[in-house]
């Protein structure tokens, strides 16, 4: 598979610079941002101002959790980043008022028996520094899988059963050496479903799968057992949320509190389509922790030279066939698009990105991963920098950008 991003569309040029460290890039892309009322820099610098510059922190869903609106994500911790780096970076972001941190049995990513939980390792000891009532512990159990077996000690095939999801909160909780886990997630379904940039559902896919309530029975025992708190699904449809929903409700049983689906500037209508209805507060109260903000890099704008140095160290070219979509589609031409609408604007991309996760209302939570504190710290400070929220003259622009290009990732 290839690494690097097909060249854009002579049909759509325009001219769009950014920086990333010290080294300015230049990019020519389509040009749906002109004749738009320019911001200055100046102005939103301001606005951001009267805005805060301090994180806020919702209640997740219909728990009591209150989690900070941006979590620490993880998965690079064990694989791109050493222990000692993922301990700067986690000690970063708790002193800068990150409570919650997100993690997964299968972590670091890729996925490999030889690192598989080498994240959680990471956590637990670094946790000892803190009191552990002042973190937000988020992790997950994987889903249905023949290839991860090797995440529990005799089986063939990975299921969301009892005996599975018992065994993976056991080895978690030894792994962070922690007497229980805030929440719990389902990382992917047990039963088949469209995932991670798969676009329409495949009919001929279907299987047999743990019935719902089964699942919540496993749960509950845990919950009742003190070793979780709460629970919540990941890369979820608005079919399973529905399901569980009802399950819970008519049985019982623990209620789904969130759910982790990807989300941002280039991938919102899995969620926004139908998903939004199902979650809304006056509904069944479902909080979205938003996962890829920046689109696995891709809006911080770092691929849009392919023949950036840098960038072959980064995620989508150190991995071959990892996160394809974001490379092999309209995703880096739409990219442009949205840098040119920030620049008018006086934001930087990562700003509007990130800003545009942060206001959205059914967002309770922006994921966000870094492989160092250099970078993390830049994608905090851009969060907060932006102006709160972003002005109706951006959110306009993104919308048009947005009719334009629906989910470009897609292909």
């Amino acid at each position: 598979m290839a690494s690097f991003c097909a060249a854009p569309s002579s049909a759509a040029l325009l001219h769009c610079s950014f920086h990333v460290g010290r080294r300015r890039l230049s990019w020519k892309g389509s040009g749906a941002g002109s004749g738009r009322r320019k911001v200055g820099a100046a102005t939103s610098t301001v606005r951001a101002k009267q805005g805060g510059s301090a994180l806020q922190y919702k209640k997740l869903g219909d728990s009591d959790l209150t989690i900070s609106e941006i979590m620490l994500g993880t998965m690079t911790f064990g694989e791109q980043n050493t222990e000692k780096e993922a301990h700067d970076m986690l000690s970063y972001a708790f002193e800068n008022g990150i409570n919650s941190i997100d993690t997964s049995e299968a972590y670091p990513i890729p996925m490999k028996k030889e690192t598989q939980g080498r994240t959680d390792l990471y956590i637990g000891r670094w946790m000892k520094s803190i009191p552990r009532d002042k973190v937000i512990l988020a992790t997950k159990v994987c889903g249905y899988s023949e290839r991860a077996s090797y995440c529990r000690d005799n089986a063939k095939v990975l299921r969301v059963d009892a005996v599975n999801i018992k065994e993976s909160v056991e080895k978690s909780l030894k792994r962070l050496d922690t007497d229980y886990i805030d929440l719990l997630q389902i990382h992917w379904p047990d039963r088949y479903v469209p995932l991670f940039g798969e676009f329409s559902y495949n009919a001929s896919k279907w299987r047999e799968s743990i019935p719902f309530n089964e699942q919540l029975r496993a749960f509950q025992e845990l919950i009742a057992e003190g070793k979780v708190r709460y629970i919540g699904v990941s890369n979820e449809t608005s079919f399973g949320v529905m399901e569980f929903v009802h399950a819970a409700k008519n049985e019982g049983l623990p209620k789904i509190v969130s759910i982790q689906n990807n989300y941002n500037l280039l991938a919102r209508c899995p969620f926004e389509v139908d998903l939004v209805e199902v979650c809304h507060p006056k509904n069944y109260n479902i909080g979205l922790l938003a996962y890829s903000p920046l689109a696995g890099g891709t809006l911080s704008g770092k691929y849009l030279d392919i023949n950036y140095e840098a960038t072959q160290r980064c995620r989508l070219n150190l991995f071959p066939g990892y996160m394809e979509r974001y490379n092999k589609s309209l995703a880096k031409e739409t990219t442009g698009l949205y840098f040119q609408l920030a620049k008018e604007h006086g934001l930087t991309l990562v700003q509007l990105a990130l800003g545009f996760t942060r206001d959205s209302p059914h967002v309770a939570s922006s994921i966000i991963g870094a492989t160092s504190v250099g970078q993390l710290k830049e994608d905090i400070d851009a969060f907060l920098s932006s102006p709160r929220p972003l002005p109706p003259e951006v959110r306009e622009g993104i919308e048009g950008i947005f009719k334009r290009y629906k989910d470009p990732a897609f292909f």
